[in-house]
């Protein structure tokens, strides 16, 4: 129900934002509105306000809306409100209402960051794990325990801005000079970017880098048990000291994790102390889906240390005037990239395994409504940008195609022939068609390989 209900808020904001967009420019530009709509379909609400009798409706299906503006082309028109029809209107002005949804969208996205980075973004300290042979890092000789400072000569603070910085340059180059510390002395390393392939960009890329956070060392103690779990059925309580697994010795969480993960579905013995006294605990791992590989899981968990916690966050926020230019930054980035990412689709760079659907969307919105308030703001302004980048891209049928006909219209000084627009019409269609059809067949693809 959670997801359900933060899916239906995301999309009732986004498309109600987008549509209001053309809705209040087409006003202010003269043009009679006839419906302001959300949704397709049989109204389920709908009332008519104002000296236009404007009919406003909550319509069915909400995977999207529209402005019905009086136009020509779609029936007669009085001649008192000719001046009023869209399709009467100077080409500027076409281009402004067109343009208005997904600068909408676009706005929302700078105050929504805007609101994020005066509250304050808490994130993991950019400090570096144990670097693992063989990979990009190691070969570089960074060294693991150093915090990472910029990334070509762009300044970081969290792990979340090192994987964004270091994901823009994957487009860019092959190898990025990385600045760290290690509290007293400044550091310059050349990492290569070259062995990473689209597949890895769409998993977890750093890694194979060789970055990974800092992980305090965790002794192999229970700190809580889910319930309904394996390990509560088996028995295991919050402050167990696991001992050994199958006989292996265990010292820390990581290494019985890993244990477990490696037998999923299969018998182990538990060697463990429990008030000082020893036990032997027999568990079968539940098999679960991650990423596609088949792992065990015992539902236990670690207790992390509150001041252990603390040594590795950061709050990273803003003063009022600062955070409006942070926020509008951040909102052109990621609508550059958006628009990189969607080339690199096209010429074969990147995979097209990063186009998600309603299902995935909604299933994000879910997990981002329960994680809290910050989290579910950070989705809401990451799709809005999506939602307006995508608008504008010169396919007939989105709020791009439209403004394409417009530029046409501005060098051949006449507007684009009903016969040309009727072709874009299901050239766009089309496109769009196998756009939804490779989303739906990811979001399905990710249900059933988990």
């Amino acid at each position: 129900m959670i997801t359900i209900l933060a899916f239906l808020v995301t999309l009732g904001i986004l498309i109600t934002v987008h549509e209001y967009g053309h809705y209040q420019v087409a006003r202010w530009c003269g043009v009679k509105v006839l419906r302001f709509s959300i949704g397709f379909g049989k109204a389920l609400v709908s009332k008519r306000l104002g000296k236009d009798n404007t009919e406003y409706t909550l319509a069915v299906l909400p995977l999207g809306g529209y402005v019905k503006m009086l136009d020509e082309r779609e029936g007669p028109v009085d001649q008192a409100d000719l001046p009023r029809a869209f399709n009467r209107q100077p080409v500027w002005k076409r281009i402004a209402i067109v343009s208005a949804g997904p600068a909408a969208n676009l706005i929302l996205a700078i105050a929504l960051y805007w609101v994020l980075f005066i509250q304050g973004i808490t994130g993991m300290k950019p400090m570096l794990g144990e670097i693992a042979a063989d990979t990009p890092a190691a070969q570089a000789h960074i060294k693991s325990g150093q915090i990472i400072k910029s990334i070509a000569d762009t300044p970081v603070t969290t792990w979340q801005d090192v994987r964004w910085v270091l994901l823009n340059q994957t487009f860019k180059t092959s190898d990025v000079d990385i600045e760290t510390s290690d509290g007293n002395d400044l550091y310059l390393y050349r990492l290569s970017l070259a062995g990473l392939s689209k597949e890895d960009i769409d998993e977890n890329f750093l890694e194979k880098l060789g970055l990974t956070p800092f992980r305090p060392q965790m002794p192999a103690n229970i700190g809580e048990i889910i319930k309904g779990s394996v390990a509560e059925k088996a028995g295991l309580k919050a402050g167990d000291k696991i001992v050994s697994v199958n006989d292996v010795k265990v010292a820390q969480w990581e290494d019985f994790v890993s244990i477990i993960r490696q037998n999923p579905g299969k018998p182990i013995s538990l060697k463990l102390v429990r008030e000082g006294k020893p036990l032997e605990v027999a568990v079968v791992p539940d098999a679960t889906k991650e990423h596609g590989q088949l792992i065990g899981r015992i539902g236990a968990g670690y207790r992390i240390n509150e001041s252990e916690m603390k040594d590795l966050l950061i709050e990273v926020k803003y003063s009022p005037l600062a955070a409006l230019g942070q926020a509008t930054q951040k909102t052109w980035d990621t609508s550059l990239f958006s628009l990189k990412m969607l080339g690199s689709m096209i010429t074969g760079e990147a995979s097209w395994k990063g186009l998600s659907g309603p299902v995935t969307i909604a299933n994000y919105a879910g997990q981002s409504a329960q994680i809290g308030f910050k989290a579910f703001i950070g989705f809401l302004a990451l799709l809005s940008i999506s939602l307006g980048v995508l608008n504008l891209l010169p396919i007939p049928v989105l709020d791009g195609g439209h403004l394409l006909y417009y530029m046409v219209e501005i060098l051949k000084g006449s507007p684009v022939s009903d016969k040309v627009m009727e072709v874009g019409q299901r050239i766009g269609f089309a496109v769009l068609g196998l756009l939804m059809a490779c989303a739906f067949y990811n979001d399905i693809n990710r249900l059933i390989t988990g």
